[in-house]
């Protein structure tokens, strides 16, 4: 097995965070304020570097994951000069604002960057989402029940089914069980019977995803598509989200090495998927950076916003505290969800 695609993965993956705080560092410089370190990874330091006249030190780390930049003022546990003018603290509430959403904004920026090359390389995949036609996976209780590519989806147990959510309901509750599918092949209506994985990934899965088509496209359909397709995954990641906090929908979260396995995986296919899956990613990134939660840019958006509405700055070191425990709480889950990832299985 190569690991050249993992390695491409990784610094592909690597590449988005870059970019993420790199639009927090140019914002913070655009308004003034002093980065002290602007660091690739995390970790020990492989490799570091101050410019001459420059208040930031560049560094790479060792461990390629995440970036991050340090901005003067923004820790309320260290000294701070009201009079420092290249204090975040002592910043514009414009300045902090713009400073903060840069991040996820520049990931949303390079997601259509990253799109349209991968357009221009790969194509457009069209996926058909409303026949019910489905595509099996070669190895997947579908493909054993005698479901082929093509065979339209007509109802479960005897439950018509019109859309790909309705399908994952009807399967969903039967996991390990037989179930009757009723399917269309070449006008006419047969009877199969599947059964859905009973535990790990493939738990009340049949395995079968929609059909579609690559087709290829132009400049200006690249650059239509790579405006068009973003806002798709910001919009599935709230619909995804919102369906699993009202409990229609089982949680699938995906660690490190999970996202590590599935960019290389899109590298063996090809550049331009390579370059579509980066931008999906990048754009996932922009849109979840952007929840309201505790570490997370939204949360502390949430903070300047209470300051604009109340023209009152937050206890600062209640801040702090609130994002260490929102920090903690993503680590924890991070590294749940990479133990399952590469222990559960084995």
């Amino acid at each position: 097995m190569s690991i050249a695609p993992y390695l491409l993965a990784i610094l592909g993956l690597a590449a988005l965070m870059v970019v993420h705080e790199a639009g927090h560092y140019f914002a913070a410089r655009r308004f003034g304020m002093r980065v002290t370190r602007f660091s690739i990874g995390f970790g020990p330091t492989i490799v570091k570097h101050k410019p001459k006249g420059s208040d930031t030190v560049f560094q790479i780390a060792i461990i390629p994951f995440l970036a991050y930049v340090q901005i003067a003022g923004m820790n309320p546990f260290e000294e701070s000069d009201p009079k420092d003018k290249g204090s975040y603290a002592n910043a514009s509430l414009m300045g902090r604002i713009i400073t903060i959403a840069a991040g996820p904004a520049a990931n949303y920026v390079f997601a259509s960057v990253l799109m349209f090359v991968g357009f221009m390389l790969g194509g457009h995949t069209v996926v058909d989402e409303t026949s019910m036609r489905v595509n099996p996976s070669p190895d997947g209780p579908a493909a054993q029940a005698g479901i082929v590519t093509g065979d339209r989806i007509l109802s479960v147990n005897g439950t018509a089914v019109h859309d790909w959510d309705e399908l994952k309901a009807a399967v969903g509750a039967h996991a390990g069980d037989p179930i009757d599918v009723e399917i269309e092949r070449d006008g006419k209506p047969i009877h199969l019977k599947a059964t859905p994985g009973a535990d790990g990934e493939r738990k009340g899965k049949i395995m079968v995803g929609p059909v579609y088509y690559v087709a290829k496209v132009g400049v200006g359909e690249a650059a239509k598509l790579s405006v068009t397709e973003p806002p798709k995954v910001v919009y599935a990641l709230v619909r995804g989200l919102g369906r699993m906090l009202t409990f229609k929908e089982k949680p699938e979260l995906s660690g490190p090495v999970g996202i590590v396995k599935e960019t290389a995986g899109a590298v063996r296919t090809g550049a331009g998927d390579a370059f579509k899956l980066l931008g999906a990613i990048s754009a996932y990134l922009g849109g979840f950076n952007l929840l309201p939660f505790p570490a997370l840019d939204g949360g502390r958006l949430i903070f300047l916003g209470y300051e604009a509405a109340s023209r009152r700055k937050a206890d600062a070191k209640m801040e702090a505290k609130v994002h260490a425990i929102g920090l903690l709480m993503f680590l924890t889950l991070i590294a749940f969800v990479t133990y399952g990832e590469v222990f559960a299985k084995h």
